[in-house]
């Protein structure tokens, strides 16, 4: 159980995040995207699905925070995947609605997440380094400069790319390898071939059956069909992850494809396979009706992945900074 402690300014009261507050927090979300422009929709389904899993104990790592008439007006989560690589990984995320800013409440969540993640680590992991991270859009630079108030580092910057699906690329082609769409009977060879693609990529780590399935191929948003595979006989040496939005479709009128995951194992690389398996997924993406395409790329990606994308005619439509503060070892 959590012992981190939320203290709120007067008028306010906070509680564990419940399943039930999901609706209000999406609704809170809805409310708040006209001014923090971040370009992200979620439901109450889609938060459920960040909440709601075997890799998330709702009652410690969430907090809700109630005005005087008992609505939600603010909330936070502290959420740590259980793989990591350089440093345990530790998430925080949550929002304060609009109304009710520049009253401490923002402040008083983060100190809650910041002794919240310094508790999982000590828990979980003391004898590792911990890194626990908010990312800021830089169309919030109250939220930023909040952050660099409480000491935290501004480490990497995310730059969020897009691309409409016209006049797309000709199909490209690379010898002894067979481009196909995701079917479930190779979904632990694609998890083994993300792994094996992501070992030097900042953040990255190991990921497990339980992480595969809350945080990639088990997402409701997942689509198999658009998802693209590059086989090198019966083996993932390449592949394209997609994902499609409903409640982005729903706010914006347009159905886009994500690519959450991109990546091409060492042993292939330097073939020309990247450019290969994207041009698939773009063409793929535009015959089954997706007006759009977008991604995320991190500006220091180790195999110059920005370059890439810019080549196929993706441009940054935003840009989020990762800040941390960094906790060494424990013992």
């Amino acid at each position: 159980m959590s012992s981190a402690p939320l203290t709120l300014p007067d008028g306010f009261t906070g509680r564990p995040l419940t399943a039930d507050d999901a609706p209000a927090a999406a609704a809170l979300l809805a409310a708040a995207e006209p001014l923090d422009d971040t370009g992200e929709h979620h439901s109450a389904a889609d938060l459920l699905e960040f909440w709601v899993n075997e890799l998330v104990h709702l009652a410690d790592d969430g907090r809700a925070v109630l005005d005087a008439d008992g609505t939600l007006v603010g909330y936070a989560t502290t959420i740590a995947p259980p793989t990591f690589r350089d440093a345990y990984g530790v998430h925080l995320e949550g929002r304060v609605h609009p109304d009710r800013r520049r009253r401490g409440i923002g402040r008083a969540l983060l100190d809650w997440q910041l002794a919240r993640g310094a508790e999982l680590h000590a828990e979980r992991h003391p004898e590792a380094p911990a890194r626990l991270t908010v990312t800021a859009h830089t169309t919030m630079p109250s939220l930023e400069a909040l952050l660099r108030t409480a000491g935290l580092e501004q480490l990497r910057w995310y730059h969020h790319m897009h691309r409409d699906l016209a006049e797309l690329p000709p199909a490209r082609t690379v010898e002894g390898v067979r481009l196909t769409s995701f079917t479930w009977d190779r979904d632990e060879q694609l998890r083994h071939a993300h792994n094996a693609a992501f070992t030097e990529h900042y953040g990255s780590s190991e990921r497990d059956v339980a992480s595969w399935q809350v945080m990639f191929t088990g997402q409701r948003s997942f689509r198999p069909d658009l998802t693209v595979l590059a086989l090198d006989g019966e083996e993932v040496v390449g592949y394209v992850i997609a994902y499609v939005y409903e409640s982005d479709t729903a706010a914006t009128g347009r159905e886009e494809v994500y690519y959450g995951q991109i990546g091409v194992v060492p042993v292939a690389r330097g073939r020309g396979l990247a450019k290969a398996v994207i041009i698939e997924a773009l063409r793929t993406a535009a015959a089954a009706g997706c007006a759009g395409a977008g991604l995320e790329v991190d500006n220091d990606n180790v195999t110059d992945a920005l370059g890439l994308y810019e080549s196929l005619g993706f441009a940054t439509a935003r840009t989020v900074v990762s800040c941390s503060r960094r906790i060494p070892p424990l013992r």
